[in-house]
């Protein structure tokens, strides 16, 4: 049986102190101060680079230190991960938003940076963008993105009356999970 699951907290572990950088770059000072990165989240972090290489596409969102803040700032569900105590192994990214700028992003009239830009906190949101799902290889295809994607969708429907999903499909995978969620949360589902 699948564990529950639950929003990133930042984890404690005696002795080591996790530093955030820029562009989701996380390491951790051990009690020598050397500096290193867990297993898991090395091979996250290059998982994310390379598959969706945001430095070589101006369209793709670029995740800093500031786009999690504001994205926390939107809702604490935005940002979800699935993490067994040495790593991630499940990251996802949803993007509530209202429907005009839902219909702005699917008519390619912006970008995702400029989709984030125009989503400000405070507001009723009436869509969520699939934004990314990010899975180690070895936990592919247990249900795990579904079910980490399905509660952050969830805890954000408590909040805004969703109506929509859509998403920017970059592989059969990923379009796969967006409708197995909009069929699962009987939403209609937009792909741009």
């Amino acid at each position: 049986m699948a564990k529950e699951i639950e929003p990133a907290p930042k984890q404690k572990i005696p002795g080591l102190a996790v530093i955030y950088l820029r562009g989701l770059r996380s390491f951790v000072l051990d009690k020598y101060n050397k500096l290193s990165m867990p297993d898991k989240l090395e091979r996250m972090l290059q998982l994310v680079g390379d598959f969706f290489d945001v430095k070589n596409d101006p369209e793709q969102l670029s995740v800093t230190e500031e786009v999690m803040e504001k994205l926390k700032k939107i809702h604490p569900s935005t940002i979800s991960e699935y993490n067994e105590g040495d790593g991630p192994i499940v990251w996802i990214l949803l993007i509530p938003t209202t429907e005009a700028v839902m219909n702005r992003f699917l008519k390619k009239e912006i970008s995702e940076t400029q989709l984030l830009n125009e989503t400000k906190p405070g507001v009723k949101y009436e869509a969520i963008y699939l934004c990314s799902a990010s899975v180690l290889p070895e936990y592919r295809r247990k249900g795990l993105a579904k079910q980490v994607g399905n509660k952050a969708i969830h805890e954000i429907m408590k909040d805004h009356p969703i109506k929509a999903l859509y998403y920017w499909a970059f592989s059969p995978e990923g379009q796969a999970l967006a409708e197995k969620a909009a069929k699962e949360l009987k939403l209609p589902l937009y792909k741009r």
